[in-house]
């Protein structure tokens, strides 16, 4: 019995350990979505570069499988068309959303590590979508100004992802709501931040979660308040809000 309870606790500790890509309360409810719903569908060069990017020590940075799989279900939906991403690290969303928009589609991807990227660019080539990306290596925002400056390309966007610096967040929320189109989508990831969000400030924290915490707070607070939008809080992930927007 007591084998049974230190199993059981080492279970909750490691759900608890920063980082897991779910946020619900059971490890073995997660796995259960995962091997009956998303694996089984998911396409072959997604597995393929989610494994490689298991590999890459930076991995935690990877979009999850259950969202990758909602992103391009979600993209089907809308008939995106021309789309945005804003931190594409090896690219495991941005070959979600490859796969799910027409094949005339675009997508303006930007990070400011392009190694990372081609990392999974053999497997986006090998899928044959590498020719709907336009990747621009570099901070986004200057891009996203010069954009923005241009009224042609206002409510231009079906489709915006965000899974970049949090602590920007707000200033690239600026920026795409004048990009997007009305009726249009904005994506931001990771707005749960690992639970922290609902955690007291003196709760123990890796030091870049309690970093940025405070960026992603604040864009909670903001988001609830944007008249402009209409949202959507889902705990898929480490949290995804969907922001649609209405004016």
């Amino acid at each position: 019995m007591a084998e049974n309870g230190a199993a059981q606790e080492n279970q909750v500790s490691k759900h608890q350990e920063v980082g897991h890509k779910s946020l619900l309360q059971s490890d073995a409810l997660y796995q259960y979505i995962l091997e009956t719903s998303v694996y089984p569908r998911e396409p072959e060069p997604m597995k393929e570069l989610r494994e490689v990017t298991a590999k890459h020590p930076w991995n935690l940075m990877t979009t999850s499988a259950d969202e990758g799989q909602f992103l391009n279900m979600l993209l089907k939906l809308i008939n995106a068309k021309n789309t945005m991403e804003i931190g594409v690290y090896t690219g495991y969303s941005l070959l979600a959303t490859a796969l799910a928009i027409p094949d005339d589609g675009k997508i303006l991807a930007m990070d400011i590590n392009r190694e990372n990227y081609e990392i999974g660019l053999p497997i986006i080539e090998k899928a044959g979508v590498s020719h709907k990306i336009d990747f621009r290596e570099g901070p986004a925002l200057p891009v996203l100004d010069q954009m923005v400056e241009d009224k042609k390309n206002h409510g231009t966007y079906d489709f915006i992802f965000v899974d970049a610096d949090k602590d920007n967040y707000i200033n690239y929320h600026k920026r795409i709501i004048e990009l997007v189109k009305v009726g249009g989508l904005i994506g931001y990831d990771n707005t749960l931040w690992n639970g922290s969000v609902a955690a007291p400030a003196d709760a123990p924290m890796r030091k870049y979660v309690r970093y940025y915490r405070d960026f992603v707070l604040e864009l909670n607070k903001a988001l609830a308040v944007d008249q402009r939008i209409e949202i959507c809080m889902l705990p898929i992930g480490d949290g995804i809000t969907l922001c649609r927007r209405i004016s």
